[in-house]
């Protein structure tokens, strides 16, 4: 018996009583909400932790009972927070509340970027694979390597003194 298609080798496997593995089912996500009608996600980066939540609304992003340019001063740590919103081409369709410690402002800038992509997914699940594709649904696990001692530093030496 000659195998011209994919057919004739399905009857030729099922003679043979070969199991053919049956396709995975795809996951699907649903939408997470609270009794208010915000998603609320958990953000890390570095040392930081941010609490967001979001709901629908005029765009605001109020970090720690501030304005998101008033917490954050410098242009670029504002733009990271927009990164997700963006990338999601929902700019101005959600308002933004979020609590945030720990780490310096970029961490914290990170932290806030992380909770907002994982909010939104909450909010649209539909939203996934472009924040996933973005990275922005991934914890950046990079931390400060540690002092060791007999170092000044991480890794730096004291500098050596022949005599």
């Amino acid at each position: 018996m000659s195998t011209t298609s994919l057919e004739d080798l399905k009857d030729v496997a099922t003679e043979a009583g070969v199991v053919t593995a049956e396709p995975e089912e795809t996951v699907v996500y649903e939408q997470k909400l609270d009794d208010q009608g915000r998603a609320y996600a958990t953000g890390k980066r570095k040392t930081a932790i941010a609490r967001v939540w979001i709901k629908p609304g005029a765009g605001r992003i109020i970090v720690n009972k501030k304005d998101h340019t008033e917490y954050f001063g410098r242009a670029v740590l504002q733009m990271i927070i927009k990164q997700p919103l963006a990338a999601a081409e929902r700019n101005d369709q959600y308002d933004v509340i979020c609590t945030v410690k720990g780490s310096g402002p970029s961490g914290q800038a990170g932290a806030v970027r992380h909770g907002i992509a994982k909010a939104l997914t909450h909010f649209e699940p539909s939203l996934r694979s472009v924040l996933k594709k973005g990275g922005f649904l991934t914890r950046d696990s990079r931390v400060v390597e540690r002092k060791k001692y007999g170092r000044a530093k991480a890794r730096r030496s004291f500098q050596f003194s022949k005599r």
